[in-house]
This record gives structure tokens, C-alpha cells and sequence, in this order.
């Protein structure tokens, strides 16, 4: 997958895809696995990026400033699923997605999420610090968009079949 899209992904970011996916945590955020047929992470990424490339990034005239991509990113085209363009890497069920992208000056990545409105937001943090503090509660796809559950955090594997009903599994104690 990783050649297909002419890039390695994060290591943090593997990490918790090979330790967890394909898995839904704390009820919003979803991961999926290369490995599996049913939630392939790379038929997942291949297909969300080609409907984000679909749209008219083109027509500023719809757009509210913070929808604006290319000024939120500083970008000066708007490409998806490839090295040097923004690659989906999660989503959740409230419309969000999280994008891996370079950043402006092709010196590393960044986080990128998009909320259910369509606004843009960068976040210059390693993937695992980002999960960290989505977890804790922080507002990690814009103002307001915090999804905290105190805790431990619940993981909850994806059915693998149709009639399969995996029991959740949970971490441990947070303290919070």
C-alpha cells in the first residue's frame, strides 16, 4: 500500500493500525488495516481520496474562508492520495476526516483534519500526539469539536463478517 502511494506512512501511525485496526474508538474515530478485505485500509484511502479530489476546489466563490484549502494549507494545489498531495488516514462518524500532507516547505508532514462543514484546520504534531489529545478531549478537528469520554478508552473491533459481534474491548483506568 505504502509503495502504491510512493510514501511510508508514520511510524506512530502504523503502530497503533497494526496493534488495533480495524477498530472503532470511543464510539466516533475509525481505523483500517491493509491486512483485511472487509476494512482495507488501502482501498479505504484509494476510494476517500478519490471523492475529495472529485470536488470543485476551484470555486472559491462557495467557500468561507476557513474551507478555503489551499489558504488554510497553504497550498498550491489541491491533490489527494498521493506522496506530495493529502492522504486520508481516518475518519469518524460525525463527518471528520484526518489527513497525513507535506508541509508547505517539504520539510516533513503534518496533520490535517476536516471537519463535518468543511472546514480546514493544521495541526504541526507528530499522528500519536494528535491521538493523545483527541482522546483527552482536546478540540482536534476545530473549535468545538472535542469528543471526550472520561475513563478508559474503548476500542471496539470492526465485524469482520456479517454476523460477527466482537465484544469491546477497553484500556486502562485513565484517571479521568
Amino acid at each position: 500500500m505504502e509503495a502504491e502511494i510512493g510514501t511510508d506512512f508514520p511510524d506512530d501511525y502504523r503502530a497503533v493500525v497494526d496493534a488495533y485496526a480495524p477498530m472503532q474508538i470511543n464510539g466516533h474515530l475509525y481505523f483500517s488495516h491493509p491486512a483485511t478485505e472487509r476494512w482495507n485500509l488501502g482501498k479505504w484511502i484509494r476510494e476517500t481520496a478519490q471523492v475529495w479530489a472529485d470536488l470543485d476546489w476551484d470555486r472559491e466563490d462557495w467557500l468561507e474562508p476557513e474551507e478555503n484549502i489551499c489558504v488554510v494549507l497553504d497550498l498550491q494545489e489541491v491533490r489527494f492520495g498521493t506522496k506530495d498531495s493529502l492522504i486520508p488516514i481516518t475518519s469518524t462518524d460525525r463527518g471528520e476526516y484526518i489527513f497525513l500532507a507535506p508541509l508547505p516547505d517539504r520539510t516533513g508532514r503534518r496533520i490535517c483534519a476536516v471537519d463535518h462543514d468543511g472546514s480546514w484546520y493544521e495541526y504541526r504534531m507528530s499522528f500519536s500526539e494528535w491521538l493523545y489529545r483527541y482522546l483527552v478531549g482536546e478540540d482536534m478537528f476545530g473549535p468545538n469539536s472535542s469528543a471526550f469520554y472520561p475513563g478508559p478508552v474503548l476500542l471496539e473491533p470492526l465485524p469482520m463478517s456479517p454476523g460477527d459481534r466482537p465484544a469491546p474491548m477497553y484500556g486502562p483506568e485513565r484517571g479521568m
